[in-house]
């Protein structure tokens, strides 16, 4: 071939590569999808050859979850609000009992059916309004994302400055205005480029990096306490801690500190389909009851006993773990400011890919599957949350914005307890999978593709709460609380529903949706027994050869063989 002729053919093909159509995803051949609609494998039901994780994948895929800095610091909310030790671990734990019902309920979709959280939501919302919860997941999930990847960024730094310590006072060049120095950029640059190549593994391929990130950060943790009460000669005297509340305050503080934790969990509360699809079997579900709280606890007494050793050691309470290693000087202090580093870089990239990337890739998947499967959602996720949000403005100059983000909660608890209520009550464990996947299927409701039933059950839940979750984020004295013990933010009636918004957005939800669905029934939306998905793949080709055996309807989609068990 002559040069010019390469040069033209390289042309057209960057050209077609910049196009509309060169960032079509090839069509799939293994969906329940209606004809002409496009689709992929990763929104399909999970195939068996995908169906990898056990009971010990999710043991580890829930200490990958839970193990942060985040978590770490739990505690150190509720004791600043005038609570004590007891409290906060009364609410930890009780906090994340409660969370397991809703994981235990939705994540046995998942495990049963095969199917993500987008699609699962049809079955309730109705084809349209589900993405509306879609939506919600997929902001919510950006956000934390992008906090996460920000907090990593800090344990990089211990990691780079237990090397090279000079970098601590490398020049800022930066604006002030813009929130983030120099150093701080180049820490956050280096961890979305350590994490970037993780996010990209698909899920069923993640077992082994939870359990690595188990064992690191359980280790280091330990040696934490240890070092910290060895340097203290003790675990200190936080536990003397008087209340700095009294009376009706001090219930409304603990239950209001109950509800934050739950609210904490909500996105995963509706995203664990997600990760529960790839299950070989059902039992894994149940270990959620056991294995979050006692994670939970665990991290907590850590964060405890490291903050009240801190005050002997440093003079002052010190709850973030990051903090405490960059006082470690010297070679031997050093190098166990490294080993903290690793340990919260590998915990922060495996939480933001438990409970944040793949979420949102999902449902970005979903929405818009002709252009966009799991990897290239994971891409849009990750560019997205890290660089165009800027989480250096949310994290210093935005702190009524986490807490509005903490609100979000009162959104993500009637989805997930609709998810739950419909699967387990209205329709009795019985779906039609490929119905789920079909416009115009049993699911669709109405012309509008909407379940007026969950419309009704999500305003019951979540209107009487919006009134108390912005007079909270508008009340200086409640965002001074958390950095003074002694200022107590005013507990009025319009706050009180918010302080509960959890139980009763979850409660007040399932309630509504299943009496308004027993009164109100959609008789075609009920089958009597589960009607499942088992696919059978073969080649473009064998389908030519074929098609005249499989009729018409079926020519030229791909779809070669559809099982439907009963």
């Amino acid at each position: 071939m002559a040069i010019r002729e390469r040069i033209t053919a390289v042309g057209a093909g960057l050209k077609s590569k910049t196009s509309k159509e060169g960032w079509l995803l090839p069509r799939q051949t293994t969906s329940f999808a209606d004809p002409g609609t496009w689709t992929n494998i990763d929104c399909d039901v999970t195939p068996p050859e995908r169906r990898t994780w056990s009971a010990w994948t999710m043991f580890g895929y829930w200490f990958s979850d839970a193990l942060n800095a985040q978590n770490w610091m739990a505690p150190a909310s509720i004791i600043a609000l005038g609570l004590t030790w007891r409290e906060a671990i009364v609410c930890i734990m009780f906090g994340n009992l409660v969370c397991t019902v809703p994981l235990v309920l939705n994540g046995m979709i998942g495990a049963r059916l095969h199917i993500p959280f987008p699609i699962a939501m049809r079955a309730s919302f109705g084809w349209y309004f589900s993405r509306f919860a879609v939506v919600v997941r997929a902001i919510t999930a950006l956000f934390w994302h992008a906090i996460q990847t920000y907090a990593g960024s800090t344990a990089m730094t211990q990691i780079i400055r237990s090397i090279w310590p000079s970098y601590i006072d490398i020049p800022n060049r930066i604006p002030e205005n813009v929130g983030i120095t120099t150093q701080g950029m180049i820490s956050h640059l280096l961890f979305w480029l350590v994490q970037f190549p993780i996010l990209l593994i698909p899920p069923h391929k993640l077992k082994w990096f939870f359990v690595a990130k188990c064992v690191l950060v359980t280790v280091t943790s330990v040696a934490m306490v240890i070092t910290m009460t060895s340097k203290a000669g003790g675990a200190g005297e936080i536990w003397k801690l008087p209340y700095g509340v009294e009376g009706t305050a001090r219930s409304w503080l603990i239950l209001s500190s109950l509800s934050s934790i739950t609210g904490g969990w909500a996105t995963m509360a509706a995203s664990i389909p997600d990760f529960t699809r790839y299950l070989k079997t059902e039992k894994g579900v149940y270990w959620q009851v056991a294995i979050l709280p006692g994670i939970q606890l665990m991290l907590g007494l850590f964060g405890i006993i490291c903050c009240s050793a801190s005050k002997v050691v440093y003079g002052k309470y010190i709850w973030d773990p990051l903090e405490i290693a960059s006082h470690w000087d010297g070679p031997a202090g050093r190098a166990g400011a490294f080993w903290v580093g690793l340990s919260w870089v590998v915990a922060q990239i495996g939480t933001n890919l438990s409970a944040n990337v793949i979420s949102c890739a999902n449902d970005i998947m979903c929405l818009f599957p002709k252009y966009i499967n799991i990897k290239r959602g994971v891409a849009i996720t990750t560019i997205t949350a890290a660089w165009v949000m800027q989480p250096w403005k949310i994290i210093h100059s935005a702190q009524s914005l986490l807490a509005f983000m903490s609100g979000l909660g009162i959104f993500l608890a009637p989805i997930a307890a609709m998810l739950s209520a419909d699967y387990w009550v209205t329709h009795r464990q019985k779906l039609d999978v490929p119905g789920l996947y079909r416009a115009q299927g049993r699911y669709r409701y109405n012309k509008w593709g909407t379940n007026w039933r969950a419309l009704l059950a999500f305003l019951v839940s979540v209107v009487p709460t919006i009134p108390g979750m912005f007079r909270l984020l508008t009340m200086e004295k409640l965002r001074a609380a958390s950095v003074d013990p002694s200022i107590t933010p005013k507990i009025g009636n319009a706050n009180k529903l918010y302080f509960m918004f959890y139980f009763w957005g979850y409660t007040s939800a399932f309630l509504v949706y299943i009496t308004l669905s027993h009164f109100f029934p959609v008789p075609e939306t009920h089958v009597p027994a589960t009607i499942h998905g088992d696919i059978d793949f073969i080649s473009a080709a064998e389908d030519e050869s074929r098609n005249s055996e499989l009729g018409e309807e079926n020519k030229g989609r791909g779809v070669v063989v559809q099982k439907f068990a009963v």
